[in-house]
This record gives C-alpha cells, structure tokens and sequence, in this order.
C-alpha cells in the first residue's frame, strides 16, 4: 500500500470513529437550558453552563461562541474550571454557533445560542490517539520527525526545521499532509517534498534552505509517510491549568484570504491609554495593506498604503492552492507597524527601490554619513494619520524593520550594521527626512576614550588596542531602556548568541558607543544558542527568547563589574544572566532537548494588562498556537493559547487600557495571526487572519 492509499484510508478511519463516538453522544450533545447543579451565574450578554462527557465534567477544555451575524466574523473562547463550569462574557447581540474543544476531545457538535442562555455542553471523548491528535499544535506533530545522522549535527538539523518556523508553521495540517496534487505527480513523499518547497509565491526560498539539507532532507519524507500510515504523536499537550483557565481570547476577521505577516499596534507602547476603544491597524506585508478592525462596532476594512517601489514576487511559481496567480505581488511590503502619543500609525515599507538611494546618505556633508555611509536601504518609514487618513513618506538611508518608540519621541530600527531613527518631533517640524534621521554602526571603544573614531578596526581585522573596533552585527529586534535611553539590539541567526547596547550620547555618531554581552556557553544545560528578540523592562531588565536553544534569558547589566571599554567584548558579565526553560514538545530521538517550536519576538506587558503585574514579559512562539507568559514574582510560565482557529502566530503583542475602572474587562493584550500564509490557518484557502485580544480575568467564571 503506498502513502496516498494509506493517508486516504487513515482519514476515512479516523472519519468514521468520531461519527460512531458524536452518535454515542448525541443525546446530550448540546443540550439547552438552566445549567444542572453547576451553580453557574450569567448575564444578559452571556453564555454558561457545564460541560461534560462520559467520564464527568471536563477540567481545562474550552468552548468557542461563533457568530457570522456582525460585520465581520467575531469568536470568543473561555476554558472550563475544576468542575467543568464555563462562562462566555459580555457577548455582541448575536446568534452564536457554540461547541467544545480540548485535549484528549473530538469536537463536540455546534449548538445555536443567545446571550442570556444557559447552555450545558457535551464533550465527546476521542476515541483513539490519532483522533485527539487532530486539534494539536503543530509542534506536538513536528515532535515526531527523527533528526537522522548525517552530514549535519542534530542540533543544526534542529535549527534548520526550526528556521523555517520564522514564515509558517510545520506540523500543521497544510504541511503535515501533502496535496493530492502534488502526490499525484510523483512516487514518493520523498520526491513529493523536494516538489512541494519549490512551489508558491516563497518557493524559490523554500526550496534553497531544502537542498542545502542534502540527504538528511529526506527526514521530512519519512515523517510525513509515517503520519499518512496513520500514526499520532506520542508526545501530548497539557490541558489550560491555574491562570490559564481564566484566559478570555477574542478574536476577529480581518484583511484578506491571501495575506501573511500581519504585524499590529492598537496603543502606544510607551502609554496603553492612547487611543482607547480606537481602531487597531495591522500592516499585512504581501497585500500591501493596512488591515483595520473596529473593535467595537466588529467591523473590518482595509487601507492600501501607496508607493512608488518597484513592483517584486511578480513571478509567482505554481500553487497548489493559487495555480500562476501573482497573489504577494507587492510594491510597499510593509513589516512592522507601531502607534505614537498622538495614535499616529507608524510602519515600515518600501518607498522607493534599494539602489534609489538619497545623495545624503553617502555625502560627506552628512554628519552620519561622513562616520558611516549607507550605500543601501530596501525598506523605509511611512507615517499614516487616522485623522487626515493621509500617508507621508520619510526616505531613511538604512533599512527599517522592526523598531520601538523611546520617551525622547525616536523611533529606533534596527538594521544590518547598527541602529537607526527618526525623530518624531524634528520631523513634525521640518518635514525633512535627512534632519529627522540619524544613525550609528555597532562600534566598541577599545581605546578607551570615551568617543568612537573613524579609523577603527574592521569586524574582519584583527582587534587593535589603540584603535576602537566595528562588530558585525545585525540588529534584528531592538529595543529601548526607559531608564537611560540606550538602544540594546537581539539578532536572530542559528548560532547567535550576543546582546548588543548603544550609548549614543550627546553627539552621536561620534559618541555613539557600542558593548557587547554573551553567556558563557557553560551557564546552562542545553547551552544557549540563536537568540531572538529583546524588551526591556522600564528599570532595564533585558528579557531575550532563544529560538534555537529554546531558553527564555534576563541580563541585568546593573550588577556587571565591567560595562564598557577594551573588556566588555563578550563575556565579560556572567553575572547579569539568568536562564529560564520552559517544557516544550522535543523532536523524539533527539539527544539533548531540541524544540519542536520557536520563539519570535519578546515583548514587557508595561501595563499590566494581562493581571500578573507590571512589566511582566511575554514572547510569541510559531508552533503552539500561543503567547507564553513568564511570571517574575513566581518564576511560571503561563500560556496564553488560542484553540480555534489552529494556526495562531504572533509577531509583536501591544496592551491597551480602555477603561482603567472596569479592571480586567476594560484592558487587553492585542496581538495577530501573523503567519506567511493565511492559507496554512486551519480551515484552508479562504481563511482571513485574525485581529487577538487576551484578557485575564480574576476566575474563570467572571462576568
């Protein structure tokens, strides 16, 4: 039997056992009226009940309200307590379609309900391993494959699986299972796979880090014939626990079927009371858009943001879901997008093309580029006002990506060889970008003099102790301290492993100082490698997730006995470290931990919104469908999971107060489905993304 005849077979299987078990059920599946001993209390505008199966009430499972009767599709998820008791609170007038999901489950049926109406649910218990297993995180499913031996180590092959978790998830339905299409075509899975990488609008990409896998790439074939013969992870998910179970996820449809890398902002990040019940926007990079939702009136649109960059991914390679349609041709490709005091919308985009770049960026004349000329810039600022809906333009020399705003109203990036900003207020006045803009390279004073002279030792040339020297270093994911201003920088490469700061003093570029953080590789079990990104809290903790080595780390350079000058090169604190790992499903035959997952982008809930106090950390992971939570004052992890859809990744996660009298009902942390490709969220082609808010409440039963 090949692997098409046993994927289809598994499926019928699996089909036919879950109508026997819904069948079993269906006398209590859904059963409407006053909840039955559970003493659950609801509102006019909820939803609550108990939820059961045959073996009793079901702890820690959650129940999903659905509606299409708004303007745009709205979904709410609550978990069950200890005793199986769940409220959905503070639901939109609406007919809702209301059914249960959890680990060790199948879903139950759809129920229609009204708010107001107690609703006791049936939970139907999976009949085996491979049913329970559909409603998995991808990463659980990506635990199975087996890292063979090989030209590469397993823990290079693990940062080579993982690395493709920085566009899309694997594990997922989309790409656990292999298209007919393509099945079709072919003899193998092997060949199957070798076909499929190279295909879609990322195809060329795709197919390069494929075959740079040599043989060893044939893990992927053998994992994916051995889920179409039927088998199911052995590693399992835990059920919500503790805080977990008073999580309140809403979410809603936004943008359009073929977007992807959808970053949001509904506040500033500085001051959550900014812009309060105001629109969130969401720029969405292959669409060339911002996406919008109202989350009040639950309606959602779109904004075309304009350039004059060259058109790119014009030649579009066949999908198997979109055929030679040039779907993520784009001009703009925006990336990140953050919101101002003034709930201005500020992104990152292409304004023009990469060797288009302004005289004043190489001139002399420039102070900046005098020190540090910039030849090159692929991407730009663009500045959008709600209240003019108009669009400015600011030609930045370096190459904008992520970025946050400092309280000295900057907003820095991030590029290759440093750090970059522009300022709002020099802006605001002058309209010109090269007086709005300044930026530094990554140069350590290895002299010793307090300023960085041109001259300096190249990262390629050997450190001179007479002579500053440059670090190559790209600044991936920066952030700023609010306690003094610096600019400390996280990249993300497999083997990265180094923290970056940037004084930049009174008279940048000259005082523009650069040091250099690593931990001994000794620190910890598994050592840390492939950093990711950075916050730091408002008295200057740095927090910083490890996407290779899966470790969440904080730096506290307050208690360094060297900061600066010839010896802050590297390790040189090994006392400003502290190494956090959070249990996570590990490929199975690895031989030290190597996540399934990976961590993206690290984010300070400032605010408070999520209850577990100010400047709690949060980092987003790729694989889990969550945000994870780590706790300070306890030393936990928390998850905040969505269930429903499957599919949820996130790239940046920003609190907003609405109404600071309400406690947890009048604040949320925002966050968006941000994965490359709307179509690899469950439910397929069609799919929209999704605008998130988390919200924690005191018990699971608030209203």
């Amino acid at each position: 039997m090949d692997g098409r005849s046993r994927a289809g077979s598994g499926r019928v299987a699996v089909a036919a056992a879950i109508a026997v078990a819904m069948a079993i059920g269906a006398g209590t599946i859904g059963g409407v009226g006053r909840a039955q001993g559970g003493g659950v209390e609801i509102d006019a505008d909820d939803i609550g009940g108990v939820v059961t199966s045959v073996n009793g009430p079901e702890a820690g499972v959650w129940v999903i309200a659905e509606t299409t009767d708004l303007p745009t599709r709205f979904i709410r998820i609550v978990a069950t307590d200890d005793e199986g008791r769940y409220v959905v609170p503070d639901l939109p007038d609406a007919t809702y379609e209301v059914f249960v999901r959890g680990y060790g489950l199948v879903d139950s049926a759809r129920v229609a309900a009204s708010p107001g109406q107690a609703l006791d649910l049936a939970a139907v218990v999976a009949p085996h391993a491979l049913a329970a297993a559909e409603v998995y995180p991808a990463a659980w499913w990506l635990s199975m494959m087996e890292l063979p031996e090989g030209e590469l180590s397993q823990q290079e092959l693990g940062s080579a699986v993982t690395g493709c978790l920085n566009c899309h998830q694997i594990g997922n339905e989309a790409t656990r299972a292999i298209p007919a299409s393509i099945l079709d075509a072919v003899d193998s899975h092997v060949e199957a796979w070798d076909e499929r990488v190279a295909m879609g609008p990322m195809g060329s990409a795709m197919n390069g880090m494929f075959r740079r896998l040599g043989e060893q790439r044939t893990m992927f074939a053998a994992w994916s014939d051995r889920i179409a013969a039927g088998e199911a992870p052995t590693q399992t998910p835990p059920r919500p626990r503790g805080a977990e179970r008073s999580v309140v996820v809403t979410l809603w449809d936004w943008g359009t079927e073929y977007d992807g890398r959808t970053d949001s902002t509904p506040s500033d990040v500085r001051d959550g009371t900014v812009n309060a019940n105001g629109l969130v926007y969401g720029v969405v990079q292959p669409s060339d858009i911002l996406a919008v939702i109202d989350p009040v009136e639950h309606r959602a649109s779109t904004i075309p943001i304009p350039s004059d960059g060259p058109r790119i991914q014009t030649d579009t390679p066949t999908s198997p879901y979109y055929g030679d349609d040039p779907i993520w041709a784009r001009s703009s490709d925006p990336r990140s997008v953050a919101m101002d005091g003034e709930g201005r919308v500020w992104l990152t985009g292409r304004i023009r093309g990469p060797d288009e770049q302004p005289s004043y960026c190489t001139d002399a004349a420039n102070a900046f580029a005098a020190y540090f000329p910039l030849e090159v810039g692929t991407r730009q600022v663009f500045l959008y006002d709600p209240e003019t809906e108009e669009f400015s333009e600011i030609d930045t020399c370096y190459s904008s990506d992520h970025n946050q705003l400092g309280h000295d109203e900057r907003f820095y990036y991030g590029f290759r060889d440093g750090v970059g900003w522009v300022d709002t207020e020099l802006w605001d006045e002058t309209g010109d970008a090269e007086a709005s803009q300044g930026w530094c390279p990554t140069v350590i004073d290895t002299n010793g003099d307090g300023v960085i002279t041109p001259g300096w030792t190249e990262p390629d040339e050997p450190v001179d102790p007479t002579r500053d020297h440059r670090v190559a270093y790209g600044c991936y994911s920066p952030a700023v301290n609010a306690a003094d201003g610096s600019v400390w920088c996280s990249d993300n490469g497999r083997d990265d492993n180094t923290l970056v700061r940037l004084e930049l003093g009174d008279n940048p570029p000259e005082s523009c100082i650069a040091e250099v953080y690593m931990p001994p590789p000794t620190i910890v079990n598994p050592p840390p490698y492939g950093s990711g990104g950075l916050h730091l809290t408002r008295d200057g903790i740095v927090w910083q997730d490890w996407r290779g080595s899966g470790h969440f780390a904080s730096f506290d350079r307050s208690v360094c006995e060297v900061t600066n000058g010839p010896t802050a090169t590297g390790q040189s604190c090994p006392e400003g470290w502290t190494f956090h790992r959070m249990d996570k499903p590990t490929f199975s035959n690895a031989e030290m931990p190597i996540n399934s997952d990976e961590s993206y982008l690290t984010q300070i809930d400032h605010h408070d919104v999520l209850g577990f106090g100010a400047e709690t950390p949060v980092y987003g992971v790729v694989n889990t469908d969550s945000l994870e939570v780590f706790v300070p004052s306890t030393g936990e992890f928390v998850t905040l999971r969505i269930p429903y859809p499957m599919g949820f990744f996130s790239r940046s996660s920003v609190g907003r107060i609405d109404d600071p009298t309400t406690g947890w009902k009048g604040k949320g942390l925002w966050s968006s489905y941000s994965n490359y490709a709307a179509w690899h969220l469950e439910g397929g082609p069609g799919t929209l993304q999704k605008a998130v808010k988390f919200q924690v409440r005191p018990h699971p039963l608030a209203k």
